[in-house]
């Protein structure tokens, strides 16, 4: 998370963004087992128990498949309006003890 004023970074986040649904494009060549049908038939990233992309090396909090990652996560701009949305919406429900719930 940030700081007002300070500048956003990666490294000091909660990989909120690891959380969103990530719907795949027909140019993206990520590894089959990284994937799964979403119940509308769309092809996404999966994502585990807790509801963490499944490629993300939890050890390390980083992509494992970064130079495959989906063309949406090359997009996702680092401390863009997005980002910053999602940050502030996962902070506000952790204050409030609310789990975070993607659907």
């Amino acid at each position: 998370m940030t700081v007002a004023g300070d500048k956003p970074s990666c490294d000091r986040c909660d990989a909120v963004c690891c959380r969103l649904t990530v719907v795949l494009m027909a140019e993206d060549d990520v590894p089959p087992r990284f994937t799964m049908l979403n119940q509308h038939g769309v092809e996404v990233m999966a994502r585990d128990e807790d509801g963490w992309c499944v490629a993300i090396d939890q050890g390390r909090m980083c992509c494992s498949i970064y130079e495959q990652r989906p063309t949406i996560c090359r997009k996702f701009a680092m401390g863009g309006p997005y980002c910053r949305e999602v940050r502030a919406d996962y902070a506000d429900r952790n204050a409030r003890g609310i789990p975070l719930t993607l659907y």
